[in-house]
């Protein structure tokens, strides 16, 4: 591990990029506990410093997969988010999910709990408070999967290595490589995915990751926060990525008669929750409900339910109004129980 270090930790004008395989061994040594905690700190920083490289990257997502559980969810959507939640935005990615489902798009969503740097509420908050109880097995949400076509991941208990983990990270309290890791899993290898970054200095690095990851076709989203969220106040970036080439996409709600003013809100765990049943039981400001018709509308075209955004909110809107989602939500609920 130390002749690794020396070459990421040379500062930022010497420190080298480790070969796809010197990543493997570094992802090895951290992964199966043969790194010292200060050995794992110091790797983590220095990448920080010196920014992961797409070979680097792939290196860990790879060994993480290696010590991973994995369930297949045929022609599935994976929602990829930031795993240290939110603090000023709605997690509109968890009504969505229902919509999809209702619409016949399972969905993938995973998270933890709340990670540095922004400690916000965090995807893993919000189901646990949606399923009345932290300690659901495996098997019960695999079977929300099946019945409810929704699959909830807690990430560390598929990943147990990325637990051993969680005390170094708080400790640094930094963004590390692992924030970007831990969003490409895909537990259960998705053919498609929506994923959400901070940086749009980074799309192309992501883009090319999820191609060399074996994603069908994807949505690198600049949203609300960093995440999979895309906004109904203002236009967003995108890129789409199929085929291993990918192109620029600006979403503009305006256009799609969806842009509303959102309100400011004390995000709690509890606020989100509440207000994501609003939506699905269609009691919603028109904001939130406008929010989730946005993004399922969008997630259905690049999954190909649907032929156009266009088409994508006449559907989601149907559902939302029929109840249908409301409905996919209690049969999820039913299920996991």
């Amino acid at each position: 591990m130390i002749s690794l270090l020396k070459e990421v930790g040379r500062g930022k004008r010497s420190a080298k990029d480790l070969s796809y395989k010197e990543a493997l061994r570094a992802a090895e040594n951290i992964l199966n506990g043969r790194a010292t905690p200060s050995q794992v700190g110091a790797f983590l920083i220095a990448e920080r410093i010196k920014i992961e490289s797409l070979e680097e990257l792939q290196a860990f997502i790879e060994v993480c997969k290696l010590h991973s559980l994995r369930f297949p969810l045929e022609n599935s959507i994976d929602c990829a988010g930031p795993y240290d939640g939110r603090k000023s935005s709605f997690l509109a990615t968890v009504p969505t999910s229902f919509v999809l489902a209702a619409c016949g798009l399972p969905v993938t969503l995973h998270g933890s709990k709340t990670l540095p740097p922004k400690f916000g509420v965090s995807l893993y908050d919000v189901m646990n408070e949606l399923c009345n109880d932290g300690n659901i097995s495996n098997k019960n949400l695999l079977r929300g999967a099946d019945e409810g076509g929704v699959l909830f991941i807690e990430t560390e208990k598929w990943c147990p290595p990325l637990e051993k983990l969680r005390n170094i990270r708080e400790e640094i309290g930094l963004r590390t490589m692992f924030n970007t890791v831990e969003k490409c899993l895909r537990f259960s290898n998705s053919s498609y995915m929506a994923i959400g970054v901070f940086h749009g200095t980074i799309f192309e690095k992501i883009a090319n990751l999820l191609t060399n990851l074996g994603v069908e076709k994807g949505i690198i989203i600049q949203g609300m926060e960093g995440s999979e969220d895309i906004s109904i106040e203002k236009q967003t970036r995108t890129l789409i990525v199929e085929k291993g080439q990918h192109d620029l996409y600006i979403i503009d709600p305006e256009v799609l008669e969806l842009q509303c003013e959102l309100p400011e809100v004390s995000w709690t765990v509890e606020k989100q929750t509440s207000t994501m049943l609003d939506v699905l039981k269609g009691n919603a400001p028109l904001p939130f409900h406008n929010l989730v018709i946005l993004n399922s509308a969008v997630r259905l075209w690049i999954a190909d339910k649907v032929d156009s955004i266009e088409q994508g909110i006449y559907n989601a809107r149907h559902v939302l109004e029929q109840g249908l989602a409301w409905k996919q939500y209690n049969k999820w609920i039913r299920a996991i129980h």
